[in-house]
């Protein structure tokens, strides 16, 4: 069995990186439209839909964290489908309640 070289120790390290960093502008950036969209009074304006916008950079943001910073990327699949349809079925639950109130 042969170790890494330096070479692929560095790559992956940079990679990891870049990948940390990447996820945490788009955190960053979809934190910022939700913040823009439930203070603008455009949710109030635009309805439904806006809600729906937020739930669903809610969703994005949530996969982004139990993937890349919990690190389920690679992990086993069990994993990855319970803690993705637990972050659905959350949703699922806010977005029947949001429709309930509307009734």
């Amino acid at each position: 069995m042969t170790s890494p070289n330096s070479a692929t120790v560095i790559t992956s390290a940079v990679s990891a990186t870049f990948l940390t960093l990447r996820t945490w502008l788009i955190l960053l950036m979809a934190t910022g439209i939700t913040y823009w969209l439930g203070e603008s009074g455009t949710a109030g304006k635009a309805g439904t839909m806006a809600v729906f916008s937020m739930l669903a950079l809610a969703f994005i943001k949530g996969r982004l964290v139990i993937y890349d910073f919990m690190e389920i990327r690679h992990a086993p699949t069990m994993w990855k489908i319970f803690l993705v349809g637990w972050l659905g079925f959350v949703l699922g639950m806010i977005m029947l309640a949001y429709w309930i109130g509307l009734r």
